[in-house]
Parts: structure tokens; sequence; C-alpha cells
């Protein structure tokens, strides 16, 4: 059942089978096929089913907060160890890019340093792992630093910041990147995304009225689209980013903004001590990366 009261969960937070099935690993059948065990299992529904949406009714609402209640006493028994022992699970959520670029090393070095510890990785956007460490359900993360403050109890550390450039095909590589903008189609990076919102920002601030052609959260499919000659793109210099031959980078001058990357994490919890040693390990593999 604790499956299915995570899925019950993610739908909760999502507001759709769809929508939580993408950000969990699962078809929406899949989704729907685990809610409806779980319906069997309690004796009653949880849903009002309205086209697309799932709205709570009276009794999913009572139940959303057993559910947390659950999964969190089941999380501590995970974690408990005989005692004195460091060991448990730490649950770690990161964006895409950070994945490779970061969660690699560090991962090494926290093994290496506490190999009573396993670790969970959860990926996602910034948003959605923000929200997961505010509720508990991750211990730390690595995202985007968002555009407001942190709700309270989480603290923040910034890891790199990567510059924005605009991406152009290699035949417009000695045109003025203003122009650009304001004349070629443009792929925008998801303003759903605290890195989009960045990019929205800018483009407000220069009053620059773009040609919108396609909007996407990932980068790699960005840099893809550019290639193909479908339009040009503002996008961080991400170290994970592979620039092929063909797309040519713009650097904005004078005008450049960055992307902030770092660690969110909690300020309590029983996680806490190994939370820390693994943000360290973060900061060192940065540390090391740029000594390079």
């Amino acid at each position: 059942m604790l499956r299915e009261l995570k899925t019950f969960l993610a739908v909760v937070r999502y507001g759709t089978f769809a929508r939580a099935g993408s950000q969990i690993g699962l078809t929406q059948s899949a989704v729907s096929a685990q809610i409806q065990r779980l319906e069997h299992d309690l004796g009653f529904t949880l849903f009002d089913r309205t086209g697309r949406s799932a709205i709570l009714n009276a009794a999913g609402k009572r139940t959303v907060d057993v559910a947390k209640e659950l999964l969190a006493v089941y999380t501590r028994l995970a974690t408990q160890g005989a005692a004195g022992e460091s060991v448990g699970l730490l649950r770690v959520g990161a964006i895409a890019s950070a994945q490779q670029a970061l969660l690699v090393g560090a991962i090494q070095k926290f093994r290496t340093a506490s190999p009573g510890w396993r670790i969970s990785v959860s990926p996602g956007v910034s948003l959605n792992l923000l929200a997961q460490v505010d509720s508990g359900e991750l211990d730390l993360a690595v995202i985007i630093k968002p555009p407001f403050a942190l709700p309270p109890g989480l603290k923040w550390h910034s890891l790199v910041k990567e510059p924005f450039v605009v991406l152009v095909p290699r035949r417009l590589a000695k045109e003025s990147w203003r122009v650009l903008l304001a004349r070629e189609p443009l792929i925008r990076y998801d303003r759903n995304s605290f890195g989009g919102r960045l990019v929205d920002r800018f483009l407000k601030r220069l009053r620059i009225n773009v040609d919108e052609v396609a909007e996407l959260d990932e980068l790699q499919g960005i840099v893809g689209l550019v290639k193909a000659g479908t339009g040009i793109a503002i996008v961080p210099q991400a170290a994970t980013l592979h620039i092929p031959p063909g797309v040519q980078t713009l650097l904005l001058g004078d005008d450049t903004f960055y992307r902030d990357v770092g660690i969110v994490a909690r300020t309590t919890g029983d996680q806490q001590r190994a939370s820390s040693e693994f943000a360290g390990c973060l900061v060192e593999t940065v540390t090391r990366s740029e000594l390079k």
C-alpha cells in the first residue's frame, strides 16, 4: 500500500493522473490502477473524477494527512539502524542538468565517507522539488534558485552560477544577438521553470518582442531545435549542455544574466547531519571541477 499512497499524494499535488504519472515515472493507466487498488483496500473513493482533473472528495481530503503521516513513519523506520550507527536513507532531488554534472561525484564522495547510508535520487523540475523538500518528502534538492523567498524551515546554498547565452545556427553567428532576437523565431525556455522565468524577465527588461515557435524545458532538446534550423534560443551555459557543430554561442556581454544552481535543504529533521554531509560533498565536487 505504500506505493499506492505515494501515488495518491502525487495526484493530489499535480492535480491529474497524467501529470502525476509524468512526474513519478508512471503511465496514466498505471496511476489509475494504483488509485483504484488503494480505494478498494480502503473501502471508499478518494476523488470526484471530473474530466481530466482529479478532485479530492471529503474522504480523500481526510486521507491526505494520514497518508503523509504513514509515509513519514515508514521513512523513519527505513532509516533506523543499530544505536550509534551511521546508517539510513537520504532522499535527494535534482534537476536533470545537475544529475550528471554534480550528483555523480557527490554520491561517490558521500558513500566513501558514509558507507552505511543509501541514497534515493528523485528527478524533477525546480518548483516541484522545492515543494517536496518543503513537505518533507525529500531531505534536500539541487535546483535553480527560486525567484521568491524560501518557505520557513528551508535554507539555500549556491553551488554554481551559469551565464545565459544566445544559441543560433552558425550561419547567423556574425550578427548582433539583439537584432536576431527581434527578427528570428525564438525557441523559448519554458516559463514554468525558474530558468525560463529569468529569460522572460530579460526579454521584458530589454523590451524585445519575440516570435515564439516552441516552448520546452529540456535544454538539450532546445539545442537540437536550434541545430535543425527551427529558431534561436536563450539558454544557460550548463556544464552538461552539448553544443553540436552547426550551432554557435553568442555572449550577452554587459547584459549577461545568470541561473543560480544550488542546494535547498531542511533546517530540521531526522536526516539533518547526513543532509549537511551530502551538501558538503556537492560543494567539494563543484570546487574541484572549477579548479581543473
